[in-house]
């Protein structure tokens, strides 16, 4: 059986402002929210379609120093999200520019075509879109 990605949970440094980014760009809904097992203190924000096809945890750690987010650093250098074509990206290119988020030119690659931007934490996102799909 072929394993496949779900979701992704990352580590955010203010919960209000990823939690609305994140909503108001994706047009995710609040799924779950609900405090880390054991007594850290820490929560979660689950955010995602209302069918739980895919989501996006943000968690809160109190113990986060607030540290700019570093794709070089070993852990998380970005999440992909797939796209049904290069137009798709093309639409999400003008939302990028509309809300003022950081972003990449498009580029076309052999495989297919990518967008890269920044969450509120300067973390990458990337969409993706394959040649032929």
């Amino acid at each position: 059986m072929t394993a496949r990605l779900h979701h992704v949970a990352v580590t955010v440094t203010d919960m209000d402002a990823s939690v609305a980014w994140y909503k108001d760009l994706f047009g995710f809904v609040e799924l779950v929210r609900d405090e880390h097992a054991g007594d850290s203190g820490g929560y979660a924000v689950v955010l995602g379609p209302p069918d739980w096809s895919m989501f996006v945890v943000l968690n809160h750690h109190p113990t986060n120093g607030g540290e700019a987010f570093d794709p070089t650093r070993t852990g998380l250098d970005h999440v992909g999200f797939v796209m049904p074509d290069r137009a798709a990206i093309e639409e999400w290119e003008a939302r990028l520019i509309d809300k003022g988020v950081k972003h990449s030119p498009i580029t076309d690659h052999e495989w297919g075509s990518s967008l890269n931007f920044r969450d509120p934490d300067d973390m990458q996102l990337q969409l993706i879109a394959f040649a032929g799909m």
